[in-house]
């Protein structure tokens, strides 16, 4: 069962006597971990990526450890942890709930707990100013624990920027043993981070990955999958079996480039990725449906009038008619990578696509439609996570044991 405290609170209640340092071996799916005041903060972008941009959306994104976990292997029946998290808040729309912590054991996800607390960052959507309130630590904490030898894995809020302070428990801990599993390596955007999944475990990344018996790193990036070469050369340098980018929707909201520009960028981001991947299997895959932008270009701007009456919702604002002067939307976005995949994979078999509608379509949409007119509910990542699994990890497919 899982609780909330507060740290003193958890103290006084009868802690777990046992204090493990949390370091990078404890630690699945970050690139890199950096020691603060407060303990350690897992990236997602290593430090020089980080240092070739300041964007505070990527620097929120890339903080947030979607698809970083502790994996423990340990015969404790109660584990706490104490986190410093940063909340988001959204002026004038209703309080985002805090984020989830799921717990698996030995591989089944068992509980599910939240830390109350923290800093509070809040965004105003009219003006794009953000200011952050401090707070408190909060502690985490799972009890009646099987009393066994178990592998344990504490998943990470996907949504909220998580300091790790300390990690107590009643029994010793020590780093869960690597397994041979293959490592699928995935960039994307806010979608792929899980933007409004119900868990980070539920995410479809994680979801897919759990269905294949492949280790996640996620480099999902909310509003950050923007052809970088910075994120390229992350890719580059980490290691993986297997490797898939997500592309488009970034480019259309932030209406960030014209066809000219996007084919250039598309080649020289797979270049990149293929220098350190020159032979792994590498999947890019096209935007899901989203009738939003589907024929309208960006940039995507909040709705105010929504926002006034506590929801948050997205509009295109973008002019039609400009789509044959090159500006990006999703159709154009889908018939340019299926090309420039079919032409690179002349010479480069390993290379394959997939087209986003075959993940998340109309008919889709018209049962799951898209609660903010951007991201999908917590039922919908379940589908595409259901379906991306059959489709890239099944037999024949690109990840799957009869692919070429």
């Amino acid at each position: 069962m899982t609780t909330r405290y507060d740290r003193t609170s958890a103290r006084t209640a009868g802690a777990p006597g046992i204090t493990t340092p949390v370091t990078e071996t404890l630690l699945r799916g970050a690139l890199e971990v950096e020691h603060t005041e407060h303990g350690v903060l897992p990236h997602r972008l290593p430090a020089r990526a980080r240092a070739q941009c300041t964007d505070g959306q990527l620097a929120l994104a890339e903080a947030q450890p979607s698809g970083v976990r502790l994996a423990l292997r340990t015969r404790a029946t109660v584990v706490e942890l104490d986190t410093l998290p940063t909340k988001t808040a959204y002026r004038g729309a209703p309080p985002r709930p805090d984020g989830v912590y799921d717990l698996r054991v030995d591989g089944v996800l068992t509980d599910r707990g939240s830390v109350s607390g923290g800093n509070t960052l809040t965004i105003d959507m009219a003006t794009g100013s953000a200011g952050t309130r401090p707070g408190p630590v909060g502690t985490l904490r799972f009890a009646d624990l099987p009393d066994r030898e178990k592998d344990l894995e504490i998943w990470l809020p996907h949504n909220e920027t998580t300091q790790l302070v300390a990690l107590r428990s009643d029994a010793p801990v020590e780093p869960a043993p690597q397994d041979g599993r293959r490592v699928w390596l995935h960039h994307g955007s806010s979608i792929s981070q899980g933007s409004d999944a119900a868990s980070p475990s539920t995410t479809w990344p994680a979801l897919a990955a759990c269905s294949a018996g492949v280790d996640l790193v996620n480099l999902g990036l909310g509003g950050s999958a923007l052809l970088d070469g910075f994120t390229a050369r992350a890719l580059r340098d980490t290691p993986a079996d297997l490797v898939s980018i997500k592309i488009g929707i970034n480019l259309v909201n932030t209406d960030a480039m014209r066809l000219r520009a996007f084919t250039s960028a598309v080649h020289a981001f797979l270049d990149t990725v293929r220098e350190g991947h020159p032979d792994t299997p590498l999947l890019v895959i096209s935007p899901l449906l989203c009738p939003l932008h589907e024929d309208t270009p960006g940039p995507t701007a909040p709705d105010l009038s929504a926002l006034g009456s506590g929801r948050l919702r997205f509009r295109a604002a973008g002019d039609p008619a400009e789509r044959a002067s090159g500006r990006l939307t999703l159709a154009t976005v889908r018939e340019e990578l299926a090309r420039i995949v079919q032409q690179r994979s002349a010479d480069d078999r390993h290379l394959h696509h997939l087209d986003g509608r075959a993940l998340y379509g109309e008919a889709d949409f018209a049962e799951l439609p898209l609660p903010d007119g951007l991201h999908p509910d917590a039922a919908t990542h379940r589908r595409v996570g259901e379906r991306f699994a059959e489709r890239a990890f099944g037999t024949g497919g690109p990840f799957g044991g009869g692919a070429e």
